[in-house]
């Protein structure tokens, strides 16, 4: 697993250098639309049927206000629409595409 050595806000993206030398650089709409929250995903149970979770949707406008890394393994974003409640795995957000 890679981890995050830098994470700031450049302009309107969040930028990501990881622990490989690697950079990430992502609009804040991909990210809260990307949320993989139960709000945002919902929940499965063990028969894989979804419950809840408004889906995928564009958020136009939306900004990243603040983030904070959770234990060693995700970062939680907190976002103008007042949206904060996913936690984005290392391995999920480096395979997520800009």
């Amino acid at each position: 697993m890679h981890t995050p050595v830098n994470i700031q806000l450049i302009g309107d993206e969040v930028a990501i250098a990881w622990d490989d030398g690697v950079e990430s650089y992502f609009r804040p709409e991909r990210l809260r639309a990307a949320s993989p929250s139960a709000a945002n995903q919902g929940e499965r149970d063990i028969l894989g049927n979804r419950y809840g979770g408004d889906g995928p949707r564009e958020f136009p406008g939306v900004k990243v206000t603040d983030w904070e890394r959770v234990g060693n393994y995700a970062v939680r974003f907190e976002f103008s629409d007042g949206h904060r409640t996913g936690l984005y795995a290392y391995d999920y957000l480096r395979a997520l595409p800009a």
